[in-house]
């Protein structure tokens, strides 16, 4: 068959229920396998062996895997054919009966010999981005692979947007630890899309500059003996503004639901009919330990890691942690919002049995230009904090893991 002379013409396939072969089980298949699963296609694969993702595919039922070489016939009435065998003879062979059959063929090894080509694809929010180069002798798959990636972070951050319906009511977006790269896509596309920002102090306040001019922010900074807005004003604020009509995202540091007081938002918005969306964010209590090189969890060392607010000293009344039990604990314990308590909360694990050289870290800043790591012991760590001058936001790791990082300066 002779090398195209013309660019290929973009169409997208329907290929729900309809018949798809896949021969070849190796690299290429485990790659495209699964958005002909997704597109809802009745896939059989031919090929004697697989990678064991592709098995595990066949194993759950969602392709049907048969055991051999292809043989003459396997196309018939089949509407989509992939060839990917290092068989350059058996790749002719099915090429030439998908060609006398009229059925579209996609070919691994040769993309002059097929009838049609894969395009580099992304997708975001129910739009899908497919890109082919339009000339036969320019197929670089780096280069199309590129132009996807830039066209689908545009859409997500909002930097090329369409016309379409905002999602409605008042998103809860979790902001992650503090790097503006740690937020979710679909964080940073809905702040593209809001009216109104009202901002934690520990969200990810550079994505405020990105913000453009006539996007309201209220400041909903809740920080430590200073001035701070009350739940109640931070709840009744997004209630006001959500029935103005206005698309509101209410940015919080780490993820909503982890000590960041999202239920009481998502239940003020619910009494009043308005609808919510919660959009999980990286958590701090993982992800700041990690920015600074520990693991939370490591084998042999921590089977488990529990995490708890250390807002309230352990002999509050108002505690509800059970500090017993923590210390009873072998794996890692972290420890948000617990730098003014930290002193008492290591005198409770040590009465309680945590032995006093048990590890301790506080990470200042984490995940930020700012980040900062501090070491001490459950016996030193009350005076650590005075002495090295640790400050909020941090998290505190307790445990073996601790001495387990490959770098200090991890960030």
């Amino acid at each position: 068959m002779p090398a195209a002379q013309h660019p290929a013409y973009p169409v997208g396939l329907r290929l729900t229920d309809r018949k798809t072969i896949v021969i070849g089980g190796g690299q290429v298949a485990q790659r495209r396998l699964p958005a002909l699963i997704a597109a809802g296609a009745d896939i059989t694969l031919i090929s004697p062996s697989a990678t064991p993702s592709v098995e595990a595919m066949a194993d759950a039922g969602e392709i049907t895997w048969v055991r051999r070489r292809y043989e003459e016939g396997d196309l018939a009435d089949s509407w989509y054919v992939l060839v990917a065998t290092a068989d350059r003879a058996a790749n002719d062979l099915a090429s030439a009966e998908a060609e006398r059959g009229r059925i579209w063929c996609v070919r691994s090894d040769d993309a002059d010999a097929a009838t049609a080509w894969t395009p580099a694809t992304g997708r975001t929010e129910g739009v899908t981005v497919a890109v082919l180069s339009s000339e036969a002798a320019d197929r670089d798959p780096r280069r199309t692979a590129a132009v996807r990636d830039a066209l689908v972070e545009a859409l997500r951050d909002g930097t090329v947007t369409a016309d379409r319906t905002r999602t409605p009511g008042v998103a809860l977006v979790g902001g992650g630890p503090g790097d503006p790269d740690l937020i979710t896509v679909r964080g940073r596309r809905l702040l593209a899309e809001a009216d109104v920002v009202i901002a934690d102090r520990l969200g990810p306040r550079d994505l405020l500059d990105e913000l453009p001019p006539h996007v309201e922010v209220i400041d909903a900074a809740k920080i430590p003996y200073g001035r701070q807005m009350v739940q109640e004003a931070i709840n009744q604020a997004l209630i006001d503004h959500a029935k103005q009509g206005k698309a509101v995202v209410r940015l919080k540091g780490g993820d909503p639901y982890v000590f960041g007081r999202g239920m009481e938002e998502a239940q003020a918005l619910a009494a009043e009919g308005i609808p919510v969306t919660v959009v999980p964010g990286i958590s701090s209590s993982i992800s700041v330990p990690g920015a600074a090189g520990i693991p939370v969890t490591h084998r042999g060392v921590a089977h488990e890691f529990t995490v708890v607010s250390g807002h309230v000293a352990p002999d509050d009344e108002r505690s509800l942690v059970d500090w017993s039990a923590m210390a009873r604990l072998t794996g890692t314990l972290v420890i948000l919002m617990g730098v003014d308590k930290i002193g008492k909360i290591a005198e409770a694990l040590i009465t309680h049995g945590k032995p006093a050289d048990t590890p301790v870290a506080l990470i200042q800043e984490g995940t930020t230009a700012t980040q900062r790591r501090v070491d001490a012991t459950l016996a030193t760590v009350g005076e650590t904090v005075v002495s090295e001058g640790v400050k909020p936001p941090a998290v505190i790791v307790v445990g073996a893991v601790v001495h387990e990082n490959p770098s200090r300066n991890q960030r």
